[in-house]
């Protein structure tokens, strides 16, 4: 359709099957199309209302648990969320993919300089730039496009903007020029490729794969090649809690060094132990080194190891909780979790800047009003940004408020969990 066209039939309700089978819910439904109008409107004005559309959409994600594992060949357990970016895009004939993000510089790619160059390390074209040349590297076609993104995956927040960013462009060259062919792990490794290689962020391939795959999703990375993934079935909605993501503020824009160092001092003891990551090395072989590993790496090294391990097994058992229907026995895991993160992870604040602890401050209060009822844990990489939490649905209103008082008004977010990752949605 056309621009105007497609604004009509979203007005209309004639595209309400399309959003609902992404935004699951009447609500969620009524509440996107403001957004998808707007956008549609932008693209209009930079590229044309004559051009024949397409609106593709890729999910921010929650870690429901492990923390800080992916690096090392570990498992996590994650979920996509309501929480998307979103684009409108057009095929163009000039070999050059231009990308207009609400609030940001437009993104400009010649697609016959598909190069890394660390001089621009940190520029957002060059995830444009390199997810193009990650599938193309694949085989697959790849072409000019225009597109006008939004997201409200809130950045810094732990809720992975920039992967649900990267997965979306993957999704449009996917579906747009070879007819949505592009494996959601393909996608996903395409992404973190462009995060690695061209951007010169070294992250794991935890955020990628949930904004990919969707849904609640188990990602065991023992072969990062090929991952295992397995989606888990459970009806989060029946569980009679809430999960929640309370943004504390901070920002993750200075923290890539203390993200790097979690995972460059785990593989300091793997290298110690003659193996490249910790998922090499049995946690018995682990265990009985720590005196040898004395004096050859730093002590929270060793602890951030530990919490590897112990995170790893914490994996499997929270799957089995929820695919045996044990709620309460999940929500003891997840503390376990955050407790092990807080104290030998150490990224719940970070060493640059130990007097603020807007995380340790939200932690704190949601033991207060959640212990034995709720459960809590530091979100994402950490060291600021986002806490989680599944608060029991009567206790909603409280904490909601409580949050709020302390982080400010709209800080503490009700998520639903979506059913899809990346995908076309029109």
């Amino acid at each position: 359709m056309k621009v105007k066209e497609l604004i009509n039939a979203i007005n209309s309700g004639l595209m309400d099957l399309n959003l609902k089978a992404v935004y699951v819910n009447d609500e969620a439904v009524m509440a996107q199309k403001p957004r998808y109008i707007e956008t549609l409107n932008t693209f209009g004005e930079l590229f044309g209302f004559e051009r024949e559309v397409f609106v593709m959409s890729a999910p921010g994600r929650t870690e429901v648990c492990g923390n800080h594992t992916d690096h090392n060949h570990g498992k996590v357990l994650a979920a996509s969320i309501n929480l998307d970016a979103i684009a409108v895009v057009s095929k163009n004939g000039d070999n050059t993919i231009r990308v207009k993000s609400k609030g940001h510089k437009m993104n400009v790619v010649d697609l016959s300089d598909l190069e890394p160059d660390e001089k621009r390390y940190g520029d957002s074209t060059t995830l444009v730039q390199g997810v193009a040349a990650g599938i193309k590297n694949l085989g697959f076609e790849v072409k000019g496009f225009d597109a006008c993104t939004t997201s409200d995956v809130m950045g810094g927040s732990g809720l992975s903007s920039s992967a649900a960013f990267e997965v979306l462009l993957g999704t449009v060259l996917s579906y747009l020029y070879n007819d949505g062919k592009i494996s959601e792990v393909d996608i996903a490794k395409v992404a973190q490729y462009s995060e690695n290689v061209f951007f010169g962020k070294p992250c794991g391939l935890l955020d990628q794969m949930a904004a990919s795959v969707g849904t609640f999703v188990t990602i065991d990375f023992k072969s990062t090649t090929e991952p295992v993934i397995k989606k888990v079935n459970f009806d989060f909605s029946k569980s009679g809690h809430s999960l929640c993501i309370v943004d504390t503020g901070g920002s993750h824009s200075d923290l890539t060094d203390d993200y790097a160092a979690v995972r460059g001092e785990m593989e300091s003891v793997a290298k110690v132990m003659g193996k490249d990551v910790l998922r090499e090395i049995s946690y018995e072989d682990f265990f009985k080194a720590i005196p040898s590993l004395q004096g050859k790496v730093n002590d929270r090294a060793i602890l951030r190891a530990i919490h590897f391990y112990n995170e790893n097994r914490r994996v499997d058992e929270a799957i089995k909780c929820l695919e045996s229907g044990d709620f309460e026995g999940f929500k003891d895991i997840i503390i376990e979790s955050g407790k092990s993160s807080y104290e030998l992870a150490q990224n719940v604040y970070t060493p640059k800047n130990p007097t603020e602890q807007k995380l340790s401050l939200a932690l704190a209060v949601s033991e207060e009003i959640l212990k034995g009822k709720g459960a809590w844990r530091v979100h994402g990489g950490g060291f600021a940004g986002t806490i989680q939490a599944f608060v029991p649905n009567d206790l909603l209103a409280e904490y909601k408020e409580a949050m709020e008082s302390i982080f400010g008004k709209g800080r503490c977010y009700v998520l639903i969990i979506r059913p899809v990752g990346g995908t076309q949605v029109i």
